[in-house]
């Protein structure tokens, strides 16, 4: 199955994370198909915090993609801005 999920980077206590369309099957932070956006929990000042590719993330949604929990609520709240 295709999910929606995000993939960690970043350094050790600083997190930064992908938003990537990957295989349910491959691990988190390996092989994906294709990167949708980013989320950077620690952002300050005036770094952004949320980037998604909406119109993607819609066509993979269309096409049968299953969002995680986190990705869902952050694909609600990019649309809200």
């Amino acid at each position: 199955m295709v999910t929606i999920r995000l993939s960690r980077g970043g350094a050790k206590k600083k997190p930064f994370y992908h938003i990537v369309v990957a295989d349910s099957r491959y691990p988190r932070d390996g092989r994906f198909i294709e990167r949708l956006g980013f989320f950077n929990p620690v952002a300050k000042g005036e770094a952004e915090t949320l980037r998604v590719n909406i119109e993607r993330a819609d066509y993979w949604l269309s096409q049968g993609a299953q969002p995680s929990d986190t990705v869902g609520t952050l694909l609600k709240q990019a649309r809200a801005n």
